[in-house]
């Protein structure tokens, strides 16, 4: 059977920007209730007056934040290590027959470099390196012979350990991510392997970037 909670409970879950606000208490419920009263109606099938909205949404946001706090922030604040590379170069070429030997005589060169950061990753269509830009010019000579689809300089890295059960926790990315949205930082690139994350972002965004991300221990 329909209520009036059980439709605003299921509305809520479709706007995941809308339930975050919700659950930090930074949305005024009345004029929210007046904005889904028509699609609450609809859902019903009879008139619903705002009161019973506003207390369903109530009910709904002490849940909400009881979630969060027990769960996501509670995971946040046992981040782990944080680490920052600066003067990246990101290049993304198109997946080819003779890609990954192209790679493997990259790395070859490489190895042993122990100052210089390199990360790749492979899409269907695409591949993507990121490196140092002190070896720019070896990028430029070993891979010649590839169709360079796009290249980007003078970025930085974040690169964040999380705990091992963060594949338990659904949301933690979502998480992070919005409060870094919500800062303005734009993010170029995300590589993630099991228990961390990197992300990059021009030089000029890294401080904003880190500071949000490091005051997730504290929240």
């Amino acid at each position: 059977m329909k209520t009036i909670s059980s439709i605003v409970e299921e509305y809520i879950k479709t706007k995941p920007f809308l339930s975050s606000a919700l659950s930090q208490g930074i949305i005024n419920l009345t004029s929210l209730s007046r904005l889904i009263k028509p699609e609450i109606e609809h859902q019903l099938g009879k008139e619903v007056k705002n009161g019973a909205i506003v207390m369903a949404l109530k009910r709904l946001s002490s849940e909400l934040e009881f979630r969060v706090t027990h769960r996501v922030l509670k995971f946040v604040r046992n981040i782990g290590e944080i680490t920052v590379r600066s003067s990246l170069n990101d290049y993304t070429f198109r997946v080819s027959e003779t890609l990954l030997k192209s790679q493997a005589a990259f790395m070859s060169e490489i190895e042993g470099l122990n100052t210089v950061f390199y990360t790749s990753s492979r899409g269907v269509n695409e591949s993507n390196i990121v490196v140092s830009n002190e070896v720019a010019e070896l990028v430029g000579k070993i891979f010649k012979n590839e169709i360079l689809l796009e290249k980007q300089e003078n970025l930085s890295s974040i690169t964040v350990k999380l705990p091992k059960d963060n594949v338990n926790v659904p949301g933690i990315y979502y998480f992070i991510f919005q409060r870094l949205s919500w800062e303005g930082v734009n993010i170029y690139e995300v590589i993630s392997t099991t228990n961390e994350f990197t992300i990059l972002v021009n030089d000029e965004q890294v401080d904003k970037a880190f500071t949000v991300i490091k005051n997730l221990k504290s929240l």
